[in-house]
């Protein structure tokens, strides 16, 4: 996005006599241009921006103190802010018109089907008495994929991993290497037998394949956040999850209660908590009935009508 462009959609938010406008923002979006921060001060319109990763960018690593300070002043230019997770809502505590409002998921939220779970655990070739982790989402080294084959590595009991839905993606072009490390990983492990991976997924499936694990983990090295769309995914499938404790409060995710903590990077915490998960089936329910709980925070129509709220009360703040 250049100058140019800017302008255009200066003219068309003319034309269209918006009442307001909301830019949804990441750090590596819009080509990374800088003509995108300063957006507000072209339109003569409220204009709401929603930051939903306010981390630096891989592509983008040596933009030193430019990049805070431009995404910073995006914000102050804005009338009002939305940020997707806690970490970021942190970092714009200063602004006087702010929300956190999740993202949804695209994978749906329903209830647990026994004959689809036989079904597929048929299909993937678990055994009936092996306990079943599932992992899903692109494997870059923010995943904790490699903790998370260690931690299986170590447990006493028969064990499969699967690796549901597509591991590589594109947008990260770091992900083919991190992917090759975990193979070579798994093979160095040996758990090359009790690995299976589905290869991409439509949603309903990634779902129903989610489901029919005993145990989804999500060890993020960077702990459980609402930036995290597999999490998002694992909740509306009412999964018992483990996954890594996050690093600032995050009052809607409860240890024990709708998911289980381990330590960030340590494959021993995790390990313990899989095989506390596999060894207590009432603890699986309740987990399972804890994210069916959580679901209705990550549900569209009410991310919806918290934007509309929020910008009411963008439009009915005095300038």
């Amino acid at each position: 996005m250049g100058n140019r462009d800017c302008a255009g959609v200066g003219r068309w938010a003319e034309r269209q006599r918006l009442d307001v406008i909301n830019l949804h923002f990441q750090t590596a979006a819009y080509g990374m241009s800088p003509w995108v921060h300063f957006l507000p001060d072209r339109l003569r319109r409220p204009f709401v921006t929603t930051f939903h990763d306010l981390r630096v960018p891989y592509l983008f690593p040596k933009a030193g103190p430019i990049r805070p300070w431009i995404v910073r002043r995006l914000a102050q230019a804005s009338s009002g802010v939305i940020c997707t997770n806690h970490e970021d809502f942190g970092q714009v505590a200063w602004h006087g018109q702010r929300a956190l409002i999740p993202i949804g998921s695209s994978v749906p939220a329903s209830p647990r089907d026994t004959t689809r779970v036989r079904e597929v655990r048929q299909v993937m070739g678990a055994a009936a008495d092996a306990f079943v982790v599932a992992y899903f989402g692109f494997i870059n080294h923010s995943k904790g994929v490699d903790v998370l084959l260690d931690a299986v590595s170590t447990l006493k009991r028969p064990v499969q991993v699967w690796m549901v839905g597509d591991s590589l993606g594109a947008s990260d072009p770091t992900n083919g290497a991190e992917v090759r490390r975990v193979e070579s990983k798994i093979r160095d492990l040996g758990l090359d037998r009790m690995t299976r991976k589905t290869g991409p997924l439509q949603e309903d499936e990634i779902a129903a394949y989610l489901q029919a694990a005993d145990a989804v983990a999500l060890p993020f090295r960077d702990g459980a956040s609402y930036r995290r769309s597999s999490l998002m995914a694992a909740i509306n499938a009412g999964v018992p999850i483990v996954t890594t404790r996050p690093t600032v409060a995050i009052e809607t995710f409860i240890d024990g209660e709708n998911m289980l903590f381990a330590e960030r990077g340590d494959s021993h915490t995790l390990a313990a908590q899989l095989a506390r998960l596999a060894g207590d089936p009432a603890l699986a329910d309740r987990l399972r009935g804890g994210a069916m709980e959580l679901t209705a925070a990550f549900a569209w129509p009410g991310i919806a009508q918290a934007h509309i709220d929020f910008f009411d009360s963008v439009l009915e703040r005095p300038a």
